[in-house]
């Protein structure tokens, strides 16, 4: 199943703040004016080696008389769609205010099936505060935690529960061993044209304005010898006017289907480039180990030479360095050009994620090219690379056992990396290379 966590509530009691502590980000986000850059409002939380997706709702309220009414109650209403897990942040040196009982009756009426809800109390630096938390119990929304967002007090206690809880969370039944492949990308970029166009129907409602899909639906794909699930996000969507709302929505559904896929299929639209939320997207497709297929919609409305699509290939893998391996395809849905190539590569990048190398075929090849280009030596200390294997993952992840693995280089790595997507064919896939104690 999914494990996205979001975090809800009024401004100014420390979400942001929160979220940072929980990501190990360095800043906090303040401005909450158009044009931020999205990607500091989720992030990938790692704890006891385990993993869950982080959504701040936090930086998208803007000056309004009615500051609930206008602005938080959609995001916190968004934020119980599509997250499993809810942490209500409140102050505890305003105690329960207005807004706070809005957002909990929000919280209290939801009809989300199994919907979790974790109740912190922030801000509370000192034992005398941390009592203080005991108001919120009046909310009835269960157990509270308090916890210094500043400081990092109690956040330990608070991680332990978010992955308790989600442990506890019943695993969603899909279909055994068919790809999941998803279709992401920033709004009105054609993700539901693509859709159509696969299944040669009008499956999906398309329209131009951004924001349409709603709900995330899995299609079973059987034609043309396929037999595969494509993760869509479709339905209608009706009041998404505000360009803040639809992002932070988009947001979220990109989120849960990255989190449900295997592959993910990045939809760009041709006219607009490759923009900072689709730097966004692919980052948390990569951060999620997922293999990724770079599509440049809308091709057919580019004035092109015989050099447009290298010039816009190069541009898109210098936004993508260091992981520049990533196939990337042009096409135009509109006239079905190359959309069962996105199908092939998307499949051809799933094989080469899954591929499992025997140990030996591993050693070698690479200890060879270790040897003639070993790590350098750091504070005196040579280190010597004993042997490589691949970890059980359902991503490629390799073990490299050597006598001190705190010395290696992060170049280095990219080294290795970048060796071994020469030797083997994994194209598309984000690779993890963990250094290991001998």
């Amino acid at each position: 199943m999914s494990r996205i966590a979001a975090i809800v509530g009024r401004p100014n009691v420390g979400k942001s703040t929160l979220f940072n502590r929980l990501t190990e980000t360095r800043e906090a986000i303040e401005d909450p004016t158009s044009g931020v850059t999205r990607d500091r409002h989720y992030g990938r939380v790692e704890w006891n080696g385990e993993s869950f997706s982080l959504i701040d709702t936090g930086g998208y309220i803007h000056g309004s008389n009615d500051v609930f009414d206008s602005s938080i109650r959609k995001q916190v209403e968004l934020a119980i769609d599509e997250a499993d897990l809810i942490i209500f942040v409140l102050d505890v040196n305003d105690g329960i205010t207005g807004p706070d009982k809005m957002v909990a009756d929000l919280l209290r009426k939801s009809k989300k099936k199994d919907m979790q809800v974790l109740v912190v109390g922030n801000k509370a630096d000192t034992h005398d505060r941390a009592h203080q938390t005991s108001e919120f119990y009046s909310l009835g929304l269960g157990e509270v935690y308090p916890v210094s967002a500043v400081s990092g007090g109690g956040t330990g206690e608070l991680l332990d529960e978010i992955i308790k809880t989600f442990s506890s969370m019943k695993d969603e039944h899909y279909p055994e061993g068919l790809p999941r492949i998803a279709i992401v990308g920033r709004p009105n970029v054609g993700k539901s044209s693509f859709i159509n166009a696969l299944m040669e129907e009008e499956r999906q409602i398309v329209t131009e304005i951004a924001g349409t899909t709603r709900d995330a639906i899995d299609i079973r794909y059987t034609k043309f010898g396929y037999d595969i699930l494509l993760v869509d996000t479709a339905g209608l969507r009706k009041k998404s006017k505000e360009k803040e709302d639809i992002e932070f929505y988009s947001v979220l559904r990109s989120v849960r289907a990255i989190e449900r896929a295997d592959i993910c299929v990045l939809i760009l639209d041709a006219e607009q480039g490759f923009e900072a939320q689709d730097m966004a997207i692919f980052s948390l497709a990569v951060s999620n180990h997922k293999g990724v297929v770079i599509v440049v919609n809308k091709w057919d409305l580019i004035e092109k030479t015989n050099q447009t699509t290298g010039y816009f290939t190069d541009f898109i893998e210098l936004k993508l360095a260091p992981f520049k391996d990533v196939p990337i395809i042009f096409t135009s849905v509109y006239e079905r050009q190359r959309v069962l190539k996105v199908l092939e590569t998307a499949i051809h990048v799933y094989n080469n994620r899954k591929q499992k190398i025997p140990t030996s075929k591993l050693n070698d090849i690479m200890l060879p090219i270790i040897e003639g280009n070993p790590p350098p030596a750091i504070k005196n200390r040579y280190i010597k690379i004993k042997y490589l294997t691949q970890l059980p993952t359902h991503f490629p992840a390799i073990a490299v056992f050597c006598n001190h693995p705190d010395y290696v280089q992060e170049s280095y790595k990219r080294f290795m990396e970048n060796q071994m997507r020469e030797k083997f064919d994994l194209t598309g896939t984000p690779i993890e290379i963990y250094f290991r104690q001998k």
